[in-house]
């Protein structure tokens, strides 16, 4: 069976976890710091908050910029839902953005024409979360003027993009926005089991995140709010807001520190198999992924879209015809908008018609390291055999 994701562990990840277990600290250790700081050096970042998944980091990069109850969120409706999610844990109100034909991610002309409109209706979003989708990074430099412009916020949902860069500037710098959120599901680049992490330059919402990551507890002085009462009380700790125990073990982070390492050899093993598929399927009618000019892809997914050709092969059927063949393709991503519970809040078919026509077409290839160079002819072979029969 050929997944269309799969973990590449190796010898030297599972002794970086058994050295963990035999360790003093299984959680709230050194092993946390030590990720975070490694992948705020690789990214270019300042700080960087090291938490149990990325859907909790979505959550608190909301909360870090104080989304609550009447504010609006924005994003993009091809996602995942937790990208959607976070605004609603916050109690706020989300709201979509209709894709670029091409790239598949947030398109900078709708975002531009939604903010005119949302400026004479007095509904202008706090937050703007950006979703770099496939690995393609976003159109960052446009949708951050825009944010000058109208005053909001960004989170960059790189959740498939760690190693993606865009003008020779990585992703998860936060150059263009407050906040940069990374996933390290086993499905992802790089995998510590679960996972995820936040970057941010801003001195101020760092610790803030430090704090909600941890139940909103300080040990620092400067943020205690109670001085001892009575000379024999001891505070060595203070709760002084809501937060969460979104906290990372050292066991996952230990699995993630060793997989960072080999990040630059999983990228190019991803662009080894993009660059096959590229060659092999250019001349089958079927759209393959774009690539903007100055973007380097992290290359998470290769997304291709099946039209309706004289053979009238559609995408159900060749999803199909796949799985009898052992080879699971997926579907990345039915629109958040048109799910049941976004349904119930007023969304409906044809809100974002691009994303809705995008659906209907994508189908997901196989793309991971250690994917090997049989498995990619027996691919190519089926759906040359789909197409040219």
């Amino acid at each position: 069976m050929i997944h269309y994701a799969f973990q590449n562990i190796d010898q030297s990840d599972i002794d970086s976890v058994i050295d963990v277990l035999k360790s003093k600290y299984l959680t709230q250790g050194p092993k946390i710091e030590e990720f975070e700081k490694a992948v705020a050096s690789k990214v270019n970042a300042t700080h960087a908050v090291a938490v149990n998944s990325a859907s909790g980091a979505l959550h608190l990069a909301c909360l870090a910029l104080d989304v609550g109850p009447g504010d609006w969120v924005w994003t993009s409706p091809n996602t995942f839902v937790a990208s959607a999610n976070c605004a609603l844990h916050c109690g706020a109100n989300i709201d979509f953005v209709d894709i670029d034909s091409r790239t598949y991610n947030m398109s900078v002309d709708c975002l531009s024409e939604k903010l005119k409109i949302s400026q004479r209706l007095n509904r202008l979003p706090k937050v703007v979360i950006p979703v770099h989708f496939a690995g393609q990074p976003c159109d960052m430099p446009e949708i951050y003027k825009l944010s000058q412009q109208y005053g909001f916020q960004i989170i960059e949902d790189a959740s498939h993009a760690i190693g993606a860069k865009y003008n020779n500037i990585k992703v998860g710098s936060c150059y263009h926005s407050q906040i940069t959120i990374f996933s390290f599901h086993p499905v992802k680049i790089i995998t510590s089991g679960e996972g995820g992490m936040l970057l941010t330059n801003d001195n101020k919402i760092f610790e803030k995140l430090k704090r909600l990551r941890t139940h909103g507890i300080t040990s620092k002085k400067e943020f205690m709010q109670l001085q001892e009462v009575h000379e024999d009380e001891i505070w060595n700790y203070q709760q002084i807001e809501l937060g969460f125990n979104y906290r990372l073990t050292d066991i996952h982070a230990a699995l993630g520190m060793s997989q960072l390492k080999r990040l630059d050899k999983f990228l190019n093993d991803r662009h080894e198999i993009a660059k096959h598929y590229d060659e092999t399927l250019k001349n089958l009618p079927i759209v393959l992924p774009h690539q903007t000019h100055g973007n380097y892809s992290s290359y998470h997914l290769y997304p291709i879209l099946i039209k309706k050709i004289a053979e009238n092969k559609t995408q159900k059927e060749v999803l199909n015809i796949f799985r009898q063949n052992e080879v699971i393709l997926n579907l990345h991503y039915a629109p958040v908008h048109l799910h049941p519970i976004y349904r119930e809040m007023g969304f409906k078919k044809n809100d974002f018609p691009v994303a809705e026509q995008y659906h209907r077409e994508v189908l997901t290839l196989p793309l991971y390291s250690g994917l090997t160079r049989d498995q990619l002819y027996f691919i190519v072979n089926i759906m040359k055999k789909i197409f040219m029969e």
